[in-house]
């Protein structure tokens, strides 16, 4: 398995959009912390770049890597290994490799420019939603054989989850703008890791105010430590479960 994870993630090391990938997010970084006079509002303008550019990267960049690694793959699972593990390392290596990507390319100059609780928040939200996207396109690439249909759903999921899941519980918001919903509203962030991500990253920057009363809300809700817990382990649940369904299909596909 160790082999697998290596020969992996010292294969995307070469990989030429990885390379860009890491010396693009590191100049936008760099930039962004040299033209800002305060670190927060630094932080403010990474934020798009972590909620939309770093998702949509993992999610494609995973997908079109599994399927051109067919023939590998069908290969491995003609060795007397276990179909887990193979499945597992490739996940590690493209986890390992675009994880490490972003922590070089925005963790880096975030620890140099803006160390604090919130950009410790925010390289940890990239973190995490680096790994989280690499899980789904591991879902969506062995749930669906055709690579054209496979990376459309891919690119379809990072349109639901970016843009479409604000669209619906805002017009949710104003349709029941009457009744006490706030609390509603709590739970379904749940259901959009990228969503979770912003209010964490929001809340520590105290920007919370700006979403008025519910604000307030997810200010108490996610400014306690049950509440912080509770963020954490539905952010690891997004790691696991489609990466479980993953390999649970994996190891019944007729390859």
């Amino acid at each position: 398995m160790n082999k697998i994870i290596r020969y992996v993630f010292a294969d995307l090391l070469r990989n030429k959009t990885i390379i860009v990938y890491t010396i693009l997010l590191l100049a936008l970084s760099i930039a962004v912390y040299s033209m800002e006079d305060n670190y927060e509002k630094g932080l403010v303008s990474l934020l798009n770049i972590v909620l939309f550019i770093v998702p949509l990267v993992s999610i494609v960049f995973s997908s079109i890597y599994l399927y051109n690694s067919v023939e590998f793959i069908n290969l491995l699972a003609s060795q007397p290994l276990k179909r887990t593990n193979i499945w597992l390392s490739i996940f590690g290596g493209l986890a390992g490799i675009l994880s490490l990507s972003f922590l070089i390319g925005v963790g880096v100059p975030t620890f140099i420019y803006a160390f604090s609780s919130s950009g410790l928040i925010l390289v940890g939200c990239g973190f995490l939603l680096s790994i989280i996207f690499v899980s789904i396109a591991m879902w969506t690439a062995v749930m669906i054989r055709d690579k054209a249909k496979g990376i459309g759903l891919a690119i379809m999921l990072w349109i639901y989850f970016s843009l479409l899941f604000d669209a619906l519980v805002l017009f949710m918001l104003f349709q029941f703008s009457d009744y006490p919903i706030e609390n509603l509203m709590v739970g379904l962030s749940m259901l959009n890791p990228i969503d979770i991500s912003r209010i964490l990253i929001l809340l520590q920057l105290d920007l919370s105010a700006m979403m008025g009363y519910t604000g307030a809300i997810f200010r108490d809700f996610f400014g306690n430590g049950i509440g912080i817990a509770i963020t954490l382990t539905n952010m690891l649940l997004w790691c696991i479960i489609p990466l479980w369904l993953s390999v649970r299909h994996f190891k019944k596909k007729d390859l």
